[in-house]
């Protein structure tokens, strides 16, 4: 067994029904460890719509929170008035960001919460059984990606390459990740892995978080620009390919950060297996396909000014999506929390969860 390393604590939450969310700043890091508290809804908001906050999982987690902190300061209202606001939190936080579906999931258990208490307590009780339902989507998430990572462990064998790709690990979750849940599950049973990271463009996610948190727990790892890919494969340093993801539709196609689809085409074409890790709070059985899956279109300052400096010329037109869409028929595995869907197609997937054989 490896030595126990200390897991990074995305997100906590501060004080009682009337506290605050803080969260570890992830645009500062690596080399920054700045914690960043949300006190209102404006604030959650803008953490989770500028990437303070990230990752499919700790979005789902962050929002949760920011329905608590958004019903405060309302103490007063009736409980007509207090559902108004609920409303219009649950509205603002949605529309934060599209892509990932865990937010949506989140807020939606957050509301049927409140809602099953309507006209049976107090606005006051009605805030604290949000606040304990938030608790327990945070320590849902911790349950489901350990078990992501034993079943996900079982696929790699010691002294394996292995390629990821953006940031699928305790920074995208509650502490344990999905993606590198696997690798750090690996690690504890003995194997040892050797883990190349692409750096992730525009926003270096895979250089700045992921190469960050492997590094931490002690992993082999190596860094390489999202172009060096083929190369890698090529030069078979790499045995299997394993990512996260924010969506997943009801035949398997699956939205990821942005250049996801690229790397998986490329481990079909050397024979690599490509697997994604992902909580079944990650799949949206009302989607068909991944053709239905909303992208996420961020700021050209992105490409053309990366962290404060301008590589472009001034008038150079962008097109900057955050995110693409696998194909099912590109992916050898879905790594969940309740076991692997291989192959990956619709009835698959409807066997291992509720409801999947009703989306169509």
């Amino acid at each position: 067994m490896s030595d126990v390393y200390p897991m990074v604590e995305t997100l906590r939450w501060s004080g009682d029904w009337n506290g605050e969310l803080v969260l570890l700043d992830q645009t500062r890091l690596p080399l920054e460890h700045v914690d960043h508290t949300c006190a209102d809804l404006e604030s959650v908001w803008e953490a989770i719509r500028s990437l303070r906050v990230r990752g499919a999982p700790a979005i789902g987690i962050a929002a949760a929170y920011g329905v608590c902190v958004g019903v405060q300061g309302i103490e007063d209202a009736d409980e007509d008035g207090f559902f108004l606001r609920l409303d219009t939190v649950v509205k603002r936080l949605g529309a934060s960001r599209p892509t990932a579906v865990n937010l949506f999931w989140a807020l939606q258990r957050m509301q049927s919460c409140a809602e099953q208490m309507r006209g049976s307590g107090s606005t006051i009780q009605i805030r604290q059984a949000l606040l304990e339902e938030a608790r327990a989507i945070h320590a849902d998430d911790r349950q489901m990606c350990r078990a992501i990572g034993t079943h996900g462990a079982e696929l790699l064998s010691d002294g394996m390459g292995v390629l990821t790709h953006c940031n699928a690990g305790g920074l995208a979750t509650s502490e344990y990740g999905t993606a590198l849940a696997v690798f750090f599950t690996a690690q504890e049973q003995g194997k040892q892995l050797k883990v190349y990271v692409d750096e992730t463009r525009p926003l270096l996610q895979g250089a700045r978080l992921t190469a960050w948190e492997l590094t931490q727990r002690g992993i082999d790892t190596t860094l390489i620009c999202d172009s060096m890919a083929a190369q890698v494969m090529r030069e078979e340093r790499v045995q299997a390919v394993v990512t996260g993801a924010d969506r997943i539709a009801a035949n398997g196609d699956t939205a990821n950060k942005i250049g996801t689809y690229g790397l998986a085409l490329l481990a079909a074409a050397h024979q690599i297996p490509f697997y994604v890790a992902a909580p079944t709070n990650t799949f949206d059985l009302t989607l068909s396909s991944g053709d239905d899956i909303p992208i996420e279109e961020r700021d050209a300052r992105e490409i053309t000014h990366g962290f404060g400096k301008q590589t472009a010329p001034s008038r150079v037109a962008v097109y900057n999506p955050a995110f693409d869409v696998t194909p099912a028929s590109l992916i050898h595995g879905l790594i969940t929390e309740r076991g692997l869907i291989a192959p990956v197609n619709r009835e698959a997937i409807a066997n291992l969860i509720p409801g999947g054989a009703d989306a169509r």
